[in-house]
């Protein structure tokens, strides 16, 4: 399936919104925000009990033999009551459950007027994902609408830590705006160790620091979008942030091309970028609707082009760079 959702039984998905369908109409959509509670609930992400079980071999005479330091993790079906397999992880893993990953985010709503906006589960149960909605709306120059969220990600097959950021996604064109500022801490990781509760208890405290780097977006963004930038200017800018100094073939010349084109186009042309067109947050806009909605992606036979754009916005190391580095030469 494309969308990767969890299936946990026919025609039941693992996964919650708030107030709107998601663009695979799967999972429960709930008419207000959501509590913790709630959101464990409609998402079915309660009582999993992730756990480690013994690894075992045979071997060509059909004896069993356990595997050192290897253990697999299972989890118990909230719908069917079944024990499924998850992956394998080391002896110094420890599971966290998706209670206290929920938790974690929880501790927010109290102080900042948070709400849950998104629950599910991906991958067989593998990741699970969290997000909340901060209640304020920055307005970049008094118009240009920039939303606030933080979002938590957890896997259960020891692929990844527990990692929660702050993003701001942007109303019109729901860009990802990745972004890098100078202090502000916008992502924190927690480690599935057997230290893992006390570092999620730090990660509380760090919250905190995502205000801060909100702070410092809105301040840069500001910046941007009180800077002019005309067609010359955007040329420089541009050809630097593709590399251009760095093309040497024919074939690197015609890939510089048509990915310069493309966002000289949105410059230009792009109902998103026009409010703002002629300055560097304009710039900035330009190429995150191009690197998140019409970059070239490599889609397949179980994920479309929609869900592979949409996964590699969130995943893609060269797509996160490239956005902070426009971001950190258009503020500076």
């Amino acid at each position: 399936m494309s969308h990767e959702i969890n299936e946990l039984a026919k025609g039941v998905h693992s996964f919650v919104s708030a107030r709107q369908h998601a663009w695979h109409s799967l999972g429960t959509v709930v008419d207000s925000a959501m509590t913790a509670e709630e959101a464990m609930r409609e998402a079915h992400l309660a009582g999993w009990n992730v756990r480690k079980t013994p690894m075992f071999t045979i071997d060509e005479e059909g004896n069993q033999i356990e595997a050192d330091n290897r253990f697999a993790t299972i989890y118990t079906n909230p719908v069917t009551k079944a024990n499924q397999y998850l992956g394998v992880v080391g002896s110094h893993y420890t599971p966290i459950q998706n209670e206290d990953h929920i938790s974690l985010l929880d501790a927010v709503v109290d102080e900042s007027g948070a709400h849950f906006e998104t629950a599910g589960s991906l991958k067989g149960g593998r990741e699970v994902f969290v997000s909340m909605k901060l209640p304020n709306t920055m307005q970049v120059g008094g118009f240009d609408a920039v939303d606030q969220y933080i979002v938590a990600m957890n896997s259960h097959d020891g692929t990844s830590p527990l990692k929660f950021m702050v993003t701001p996604i942007r109303v019109v064109c729901a860009n990802t705006l990745t972004a890098a500022t100078k202090s502000a801490r916008s992502s924190f990781s927690v480690r599935h160790t057997g230290q893992a509760q006390f570092a999620i208890n730090d990660a509380r405290e760090a919250l905190a620091l995502s205000f801060k780097y909100f702070d410092e977006f809105e301040q840069a963004a500001e910046k941007m979008i009180s800077e002019q930038v005309n067609d010359d200017q955007f040329t420089k800018i541009v050809e630097q942030l593709l590399g251009k100094e760095s093309v040497e073939t024919p074939r690197q010349e015609a890939t510089f091309n048509k990915h310069f084109g493309s966002v000289m186009e949105l410059w230009k042309q792009s109902e998103t970028v026009k409010p703002v067109y002629g300055t560097k947050w304009g710039v900035y806009q330009a190429v995150t609707e191009y690197t998140d909605h019409f970059m070239s992606v490599n889609s397949s036979k179980t994920r479309d082009e929609a869900t592979a754009r949409a996964f590699r916005a969130v995943t893609s190391s060269q797509i996160k760079n490239l956005k902070e580095d426009a971001f950190a030469l258009l503020s500076a």
